[in-house]
């Protein structure tokens, strides 16, 4: 019997989107939150971890070598086909990253820390790619959203594993036993990988020369992109839109770290509880575009996600109080998937229909390299204006994408649905 014409819940595809998408979100933490953690607690300076920002440039230009991975065959593991054959080569050399990142000291060579932190974030960025085209290529149109589905909640799980889960694993046998369990984690995606079916679609035929691969991929979307109306206003909404956060979130570990909450307390609060609250947050966002508008809902969402920065200042002079930290974690989290909701609503519908899924793939990404270098700052900022008056910036900071928000809605209003 075809995988097409199984139940659900007996198709191995879907199974296999769920352990890959573990295996895509285990790397994640381990370059950002838990990385940080890790640094904070050598006593490196708030400038040098900020710094740490730049790390996850790779998952910002993806798009630079995504046709390489798309258009030409692994060397290793031609025997598995396109799609597999890059999986079953990134991801073993993805899990000897992550082990090493593990063996390196930051206390004693931060430098070679980092080093190997990006060698992990391009193999992560790396796997994205082929992963995202995998599961749009092995599922037909009518499965997608059952697909997307079971590879989130792999990725939402695996965030889990590799952030609190990972911070657990340090307080009890340390730093290099919690990098080497991570690393054994990217074993759930090679196994789906070598169970998993190749997809039955033919390769697309791409034209000669990797000059012509290069503009059908890159170019043609954003030239495209850039003959629309106030296209520069977009991409700067865009860009600003998550400024403030991104300033805020860069400082979370080191922040928690000199209130005196311990890595337990932190994994605790911040894992399974987080998710919840950013899932309910989604939840809430979704019904309420649907109830208000995507107009509405976007400025009601942009003003909670800018004000939930003001729960870190509540926090700092709460100092060490667990249900204080609750309640900043809760109400961050939420505020974030309540304004994800509506944002991603509004930016799908500003997307070209003859370059949907590559000319947003595109934008976002050159969008998030703002956040990446500018972020970078955020630990330089925290030395010089001291928690308090820094997370009061970062709230500000959202003041500009605000600002640019209102003015696209009054000349670009969403579409909305007609009422039932």
């Amino acid at each position: 019997m075809p995988d097409s014409a199984l139940p659900r819940w007996r198709d191995r595809r879907f199974l296999v989107l769920l352990a890959l998408g573990f295996s895509a979100g285990v790397p994640l933490p381990l370059t950002a939150f838990t990385l940080r953690q890790w640094f904070s607690e050598t006593g490196i300076s708030l400038t040098a971890i900020g710094m740490t920002a730049l790390i996850g440039l790779a998952y910002s230009l993806k798009f630079v070598w995504a046709p390489v991975l798309d258009h030409a065959a692994s060397p290793a593991f031609r025997g598995l086909g396109r799609r597999r054959g890059w999986l079953g080569t990134i991801q073993p050399l993805l899990a000897l990253a992550i082990l090493a990142l593990g063996l390196t000291d930051p206390a004693t060579g931060a430098t070679v820390t980092v080093a190997v932190a990006v060698a992990v974030a391009f193999l992560s960025a790396s796997q994205d790619i082929v992963v995202d085209a995998y599961r749009i290529e092995v599922l037909e149109e009518h499965d997608q959203g059952y697909g997307l589905a079971c590879y989130v909640w792999g990725y939402r799980g695996a965030l889990l594993a590799s952030g609190g889960g990972a911070l657990a694993m340090a307080e009890f046998g340390g730093w290099s036993f919690a990098f080497a369990m991570c690393a054994a984690m990217i074993g759930v995606g090679f196994a789906a990988t070598l169970a998993a079916p190749e997809p039955g679609r033919a390769p697309p035929e791409a034209p000669p020369g990797w000059g012509a691969r290069l503009r059908i991929a890159i170019v043609e979307p954003f030239v495209d992109f850039v003959r629309r109306r106030h296209w520069f206003a977009i991409l700067a909404f865009v860009a600003l839109f998550k400024l403030g956060e991104a300033l805020a979130g860069i400082m979370t570990a080191p922040f928690y770290r000199q209130l005196g909450f311990s890595r337990l307390e932190v994994a605790s609060v911040s894992s399974v509880f987080g998710l919840v609250a950013t899932l309910a947050g989604a939840l809430a966002g979704g019904w309420l575009v649907a109830r208000i508008g995507t107009g509405r809902a976007l400025v009601l969402t942009g003003i909670t996600q800018m004000l939930s920065n003001l729960m870190y200042v509540a926090l700092f002079h709460a100092g060490h109080d667990i249900r204080m930290l609750f309640a900043q974690v809760g109400v961050e989290n939420f505020t974030d998937g309540l304004a994800d909701a509506a944002f991603i609503t509004y930016l799908s519908a500003l997307t070209s229909r003859s370059f949907t899924a590559t000319q947003y793939a595109l934008l976002s990404s050159l969008a998030a390299v703002p956040l990446r270098t500018l972020g970078a700052s955020s630990g330089w900022f925290a030395e010089a204006l001291g928690w308090q008056n820094f997370f009061l910036m970062t709230t500000a900071a959202a003041l500009p994408a605000m600002a640019i928000m209102l003015w696209l809605l009054k000349r670009l209003p969403p579409k909305e649905p007609a009422p039932a």
